[in-house]
């Protein structure tokens, strides 16, 4: 396989891993901060919502000395036998999980705001449980919400940079991804192969939101704003 298919194939990885484990974190999250009055409701969706105005590269730096050899996290994979997170396509995960969590909640959440309570008191009535009203009611009605969720946490992870780049460095196989390909390609200026890759990119990205948008217009208009 040649460099750039090998990137082409562990960038699809890492976007597809990832928006699977931020579909089943996001979901509770965003069920939280849509249904509870908590006074910590809002420092939890700051927290969330912290990557969106981050500097990648603040964000980076940070998980890396936490997942460091010092860090807590670190200490903690070193202690169970892990090893470090760090410069793996492990800590490659890890990061793009955070990095796009918001780009997850925030449509979840929105979501599940426009679901009347008047449906899950009613069901509530006829004795229908809490797991019950969620995958019988919630679920279906939000379908929009986990739709545009599913397909912006996976094209946000394909075009991250800043923070794979602190926390994968560029391992060849491991965690050169596509957007770290592109940047090695024009630093050697070999740009005719970085016109190659960016275009593919840029020809997915439109791709990815001209079908979301459809499919949300088809759907339920005016559920994600």
């Amino acid at each position: 396989m040649s460099p750039e298919w090998q990137a082409v194939w562990l960038t699809l990885k890492l976007a597809s891993l990832t928006t699977l484990i931020l579909m089943f974190v996001g979901t509770p999250i965003a069920w939280w901060l849509a249904r509870t009055q908590h006074w910590l409701r809002q420092p939890v969706a700051a927290v969330v919502a912290l990557p969106l105005v981050l500097p990648p590269t603040v964000l980076g730096f940070y998980l890396l000395i936490l997942m460091g050899p010092d860090g807590v996290v670190g200490q903690l994979t070193q202690s169970l036998g892990l090893g470090l997170l760090p410069f793996t396509f492990e800590g490659l995960v890890v990061a793009s999980v955070i990095y796009s969590l918001p780009f997850t909640v925030q449509p979840l959440q929105n979501a599940f705001l426009t679901i009347n309570d008047n449906l899950l008191e009613a069901a509530a009535t006829l004795r229908a449980s809490p797991w019950d009203r969620f995958f019988s009611i919630v679920i279906p009605m939000a379908r929009p919400g986990f739709l545009t969720a599913g397909v912006l946490s996976f094209a946000h992870t394909i075009g991250e940079f800043g923070v794979i780049l602190m926390i994968g460095g560029n391992i060849p196989g491991e965690t050169k991804v596509l957007s770290v390909a592109i940047f090695d390609h024009v630093e050697a200026l070999e740009y005719a192969q970085a016109h190659w890759l960016s275009g593919g990119m840029l020809a997915f990205a439109f791709i990815v939101l001209v079908t979301l948008y459809t499919l949300n217009g088809r759907f339920q208009p005016g559920v994600v704003k």
